[in-house]
């Protein structure tokens, strides 16, 4: 998690576990979560009350936002580079 003025963290989105969105099993379609408009990314409070970012807040917090988002690919196992194909 990552502070931000006011108190507040940022934190993975509990519901959709920071993807931003969901793909239905069944069918294939992908759609935003509704909890976090599809950015991946929840204030957390100090009791740990979770609450969507407002828009208005994404051009200040963009830079985190990124550094948060490259950390949690890099957890995947995402490296940034190109892979030929047959290249494990």
């Amino acid at each position: 998690m990552a502070e931000t003025a006011g108190g507040l963290d940022l934190a993975p989105c509990p519901s959709c576990e920071g993807y931003g969105w969901f793909e239905d099993e069944l069918d294939g379609s992908v759609s935003d979560c509704d909890w976090c408009q599809g950015c991946g990314y929840v204030y957390r409070d100090v009791q740990g009350v979770d609450r969507p970012i407002p828009p208005e807040d994404y051009g200040r917090i963009a830079a985190e936002l990124e550094r948060l988002e490259a950390e949690r690919l890099r957890k995947l196992g995402y490296t940034g580079s190109a892979k030929r194909p047959g290249e494990d």
